[in-house]
């Protein structure tokens, strides 16, 4: 039910979105009766060319509670800049106590990243990057950290014009 993220695709009148659920959260209220159980789901939804996001959001049943999240997510949608198939440069996300350092990597690398991480970057379009996660390593923070440094990310035009000079990008490989 939890680790592994479930994959689908759904074609709506922005284009073709593919949505993915991150993971799946059960809490328990106990009651005079037993236990009533709630879910919260956590979903990233995205085109696979540069936009993507995340939503998270609880109800009664499982199916209720991914469809209100892909609801948040598509409310959620951030343009990300690519450099063909990696990041343009080294980032670092964070979200409280979680930082996630991205670093672009060669063609046929692939992603290498946790569950959390990688749905959210396959869907943004990334094929080749490497991750590493710093601090805590719960799920909310690791998706929220992600998305926070796929945000940050600049195109070399980008920072020419903010810095007025011709700018080079050092490549790793």
């Amino acid at each position: 039910m939890a680790e592994e993220a479930i994959k689908s695709d759904h074609s709506s009148e922005e284009g073709a979105l593919a949505d993915a659920v991150i993971k799946v959260f059960r809490c328990a209220k106990v009651v005079k009766g037993g236990r009533r159980f709630s879910f919260a789901a956590m979903v990233a939804v995205g085109d696979r060319s540069g936009t993507v996001g995340i939503g998270y959001a609880k109800a009664r049943e499982v199916p209720m509670a991914v469809e209100k999240a892909i609801k948040d997510a598509k409310k959620n949608l951030q343009k990300i800049c690519l450099s063909g198939e990696t990041i343009p440069h080294e980032v670092l996300g964070k979200c409280r106590a979680t930082s996630i350092k991205m670093l672009p990597a060669s063609p046929g690398t692939g992603v290498i990243a946790g569950s959390s991480a990688r749905a959210i970057l396959e869907l943004a379009g990334v094929r080749n990057v490497l991750t590493k996660v710093y601090g805590s390593t719960s799920t909310k923070n690791v998706a929220k950290a992600t998305m926070d440094g796929l945000v940050s990310l600049k195109t070399k035009e980008q920072i020419q014009t903010v810095r007025g000079v011709p700018v080079e990008m050092v490549k790793r490989w």
